[in-house]
């Protein structure tokens, strides 16, 4: 527990062998250590001293100020983001799992404490992004981290050994200049050229998220980014209609794919739904018969209902270790007992 309730006295000088002794109260407890000399037991009066005046709360249990605390039960960054993907993992989204690997493989590497014996780029991001920032389904359904059901290759496992060795505390977050060294990371491609804006922002985000789960552990007291004056790049979300196709050119462009064989006429359809029926990409790859009420003229109706809504294939990435998702909503939207939209029978 953490409390104000502090009181610090002044050096005693014992007759033993560390003569100087500190002693100080955090609520009821008592707390002493012995020093040398006499200048050791002054210099550490000060520091409590220093975290007193700083209105820094004390840990009844050590006796610690709680920085202090927090730096003696410090995970790395590296094992904090391997405690934040398991949080996250089972409730995300397929592409909001791919996301999440995708910023901590950025960012991680910058958070180091020096680069010595450091694996090539591309050898390090593989083994955050495929390995470390994956989970897989075992027999049983249940998810599990890749490295905890397969062998790595061995440049994988020594890349994984050496971030593991040399991620730093995360409590050097606290220092603004390394959170800024992160979050420029976020900015650049891995070529070392400026990444387009909204990627910035995706993973700003999860970076953002994973900093505010580290205060949730209370392995970290503040917020770090809030610290640091740094602004992501505006993005502009304004539709250039000179790209949208109008009606008749939408028209033209969906029959044309029916000319690419089998694959084709089946994408006509999928791309009808969007453009017509409002669909979204996993709700018309789900679409059934008995989803329709068509009358034998006018309007009818389309119903999705969510069992079945949204069911896509992202393919083999971090989010899905096979090539068929289970289904799952979109990100950030309720669920509802279906939705509806007008469907036409001629």
């Amino acid at each position: 527990m953490l409390t104000y309730d502090v009181k610090i006295w002044s050096i005693r000088k014992r007759d033993k062998a560390t003569p100087y002794q500190l002693r100080w109260r955090v609520g009821i407890r008592p707390f002493s250590k012995s020093f040398k000399i006499k200048a050791q037991a002054d210099g550490r009066r000060s520091e409590l001293l220093t975290a007193l005046r700083n209105r820094e709360q004390f840990d009844t249990e050590t006796g610690l100020p709680a920085s202090e605390t927090q730096a003696l039960k410090s995970p790395s960054w590296f094992a904090h983001t391997l405690a934040y993907t398991e949080m996250k993992w089972p409730g995300a989204s397929a592409k909001h799992r791919a996301s999440i690997a995708d910023a901590l493989s950025t960012v991680t590497p910058r958070l180091v404490k020096d680069s010595r014996g450091a694996p090539a780029p591309k050898v390090l991001r593989a083994a955050l992004y495929s390995w470390a920032f994956r989970f897989v389904l075992d027999d049983e359904g249940a998810w599990r981290r890749r490295l905890d059901v397969a062998t790595p290759p061995e440049d994988i496992a020594a890349a994984l050994a050496w971030i593991g060795r040399k991620s730093m505390d995360i409590t050097n977050l606290n220092t603004p200049a390394v959170t800024r060294s992160a979050l420029d990371a976020l900015t650049l491609k891995l070529d070392g050229k400026p990444a387009a804006d909204n990627t910035v922002k995706r993973k700003l985000t999860v970076f953002s998220n994973c900093l505010r789960y580290a205060v949730e552990r209370e392995v970290l007291a503040t917020f770090p980014l809030s610290k640091v004056d740094w602004t992501a790049p505006e993005t502009d979300d304004e539709i250039d209609f000179r790209y949208v196709p109008g009606p008749k050119l939408a028209r033209k462009l969906i029959d044309a794919t029916a000319s690419q064989g089998a694959r084709g006429r089946h994408l006509r359809a999928f791309f009808g739904c969007l453009y017509y029926a409002a669909n979204r990409p996993g709700e018309a790859t789900s679409l059934r018969e008995e989803d329709f009420t068509l009358p034998e003229e006018g309007w009818g109706k389309w119903c999705c209902l969510p069992a079945r809504r949204a069911s896509a294939q992202p393919g083999r990435t971090p989010a899905s270790p096979s090539t068929r998702a289970a289904s799952r909503s979109g990100p950030g939207r309720q669920r509802a007992p279906y939705r509806s939209r007008p469907s036409w029978s001629a």
